[in-house]
């Protein structure tokens, strides 16, 4: 049966929709989007009065812990904690165990998809065990469905790979998502290097960590003409360079998460260690530049960084837990709450941040153009809630906003057409 859905107000800067209009979606696809549409009788009309229409978000940078951590998350529970969010498209980072740097393990994973309703995409790793400087058969990788390739939890080892690795993903129009640390100046810390690392006794990681690395992959990326994207920026230097980059017609675009967004070190004085989080959580000065890259477009994307653990690893000293948090299930409602509602970022800016560009930049989708892919969101505003881990859909309870009331739920997740989530609830 078609599906109609009316009444909603629709926001979608790639096709320029900004207004109350009804989508009639035949099969996988949306067949139609006008301000007024008829129902029929062959129609299942899908009331969405007083809610928002967004296209499916697509989130370029999440861990599922499969293969090998599965006790923490599974392809399985990731894609139902990303339907829950509104996200219809993920891309999954290849430092499992054993790590996605061969074909067999990129085909392993899509086997995996099957069966759920959220589009799993595979990120390949760039070098051999990620550790290495030996460069993954990447073609190969493409044929078996990879749609970018990185390293991500560790940056490429040195320039000199750094520029092969570009040279050769150029032959596949492969984008390199570089995770920027220099592991030599951030060794052994585990905070931002600054007021609360020296009032607390912790040891920091100094944004320079971070900077050093963008600078270098800038400079190699237009060294030979490569697609490089910086992820989870947190720096103000670091987004600094990512503009200056831009400004020079530098094939560079970057992304950053919902807590470095919303989030300081100030956080982590709680002792609470979902606040540790990899790069650190850093200063008010640099959070605002974060924003301010956002709203000049410095910044491409949003990507929430989903970093499940097991509650036991969690539950440790905070110089002992393992970085990460979750944040599938939190980062639409939390942006909404922190930033749309005082206006620091209109809907637009976050459609076109968690849909639009992530969809632009890896050939995605990520509109409601007629024609394409019927993978859509429907958000209710007007429903709050309180965070509690315990009742996500992800395996990972590890959320540094638990016990934050939060306002705007997703409602509905359409995936091709059918339901990832109705009612607020997945669809099993």
């Amino acid at each position: 049966m078609k599906k109609l859905i009316k009444g909603g107000y629709v926001v979608d800067p790639a096709t320029n929709k900004d207004g109350l209009y009804d989508i009639l979606i035949e099969g996988k696809k949306i067949s139609k989007v006008d301000i007024m549409i008829e129902p029929k009788a062959d129609m299942e009309i899908i009331d969405a009065a007083g809610q928002y229409i967004f296209p499916g978000f697509i989130d370029m940078h999440v861990h599922l812990r499969e293969p090998g951590q599965e006790y923490k998350e599974t392809v399985t529970t990731g894609l139902n904690a990303a339907a829950k969010g509104g996200f219809t498209t993920v891309a999954c980072m290849p430092n499992t165990d054993p790590i996605i740097d061969n074909r067999s393990a990129v085909e392993a994973l899509e086997r995996k998809m099957r069966g759920n309703k959220v589009n799993l995409k595979v990120i390949g790793a760039a070098t051999k065990g990620i550790s290495t400087d030996q460069l993954t058969e990447m073609g190969d990788m493409k044929e078996a469905g990879i749609v970018a390739i990185s390293n991500d939890g560790k940056p490429v080892p040195d320039a000199n790979t750094v520029r092969r690795v570009l040279e050769y993903a150029k032959q596949f129009d492969l984008i390199l998502i570089e995770h920027c640390e220099d592991l030599s100046l951030a060794k052994g810390g585990f905070i931002h290097e600054g007021y609360y690392s020296t009032t607390l006794g912790f040891k920091g990681i100094p944004r320079e960590a971070e900077d050093l690395i963008v600078a270098r992959d800038i400079a190699l990326a237009n060294m030979v003409d490569g697609k490089i994207h910086i992820a989870h920026i947190s720096s103000k230097n670091a987004v600094e360079l990512v503009r200056e980059g831009k400004r020079k017609g530098i094939n560079v675009t970057a992304e950053v998460t919902p807590h470095h967004l919303v989030l300081t070190d100030e956080a982590v004085s709680s002792f609470n260690t979902s606040t540790k989080i990899n790069p650190p959580l850093r200063s008010e000065e640099d959070r605002q530049a974060l924003i301010d890259g956002v709203l000049d477009g410095t910044i491409d994307i949003i990507a929430t960084d989903h970093a499940p653990h097991a509650r036991w690893e969690k539950e440790v000293e905070y110089a002992y837990a393992p970085f990460g948090a979750v944040g599938l299930e939190t980062a639409f409602s939390l942006l909404y709450t922190t930033f749309v509602k005082n206006n620091t970022f209109t809907f637009r800016d976050l459609i076109e941040k968690m849909a639009n560009k992530p969809g632009e930049i890896f050939k995605l989708g990520g509109t409601l153009k007629e024609g394409g892919n019927a993978d859509i969101a429907i958000f209710n505003p007007n429903i709050d809630w309180t965070v509690e881990g315990k009742t996500f859909e992800s395996m990972g309870q590890n959320t540094p906003f638990e016990g934050w009331d939060l306002e705007g739920v997703i409602t509905t997740t359409l995936v091709k057409g059918d339901y990832a989530v109705k009612d607020s609830q997945v669809v099993r």
